[in-house]
């Protein structure tokens, strides 16, 4: 069991660092990898879980950031107002 932990450790670290794991993904795996194993020897099905997980909330968490950003930004100015002498 062991040494299935430690290839699907290098599976998520190979695909984490080859850009085919999407933001998240490689995070959320291996936390719940290792969850699946300590809760039952269900490491495959908690990776694969937490791997929905972690990207799921790695794109809430860009989506309010570009709404924060979005809302701290200046507005331009209108168009037909007069320049500031």
């Amino acid at each position: 069991m062991k040494a299935k932990l430690i290839a699907l450790s290098l599976f998520v670290s190979m695909a984490s660092l080859s850009g085919m794991a999407h933001a998240g993904c490689a995070k959320g795996a291996v936390v719940g990898g290792l969850a699946g194993h300590v809760a039952g020897h269900h490491a495959v099905a908690g990776a694969a879980a937490g791997c929905v997980i972690g990207h799921h909330m790695s794109k809430k968490k860009a989506k309010q950031h570009a709404a924060a950003q979005q809302a701290a930004a200046p507005s331009p100015a209108p168009k037909d107002a007069a320049p500031a002498k």
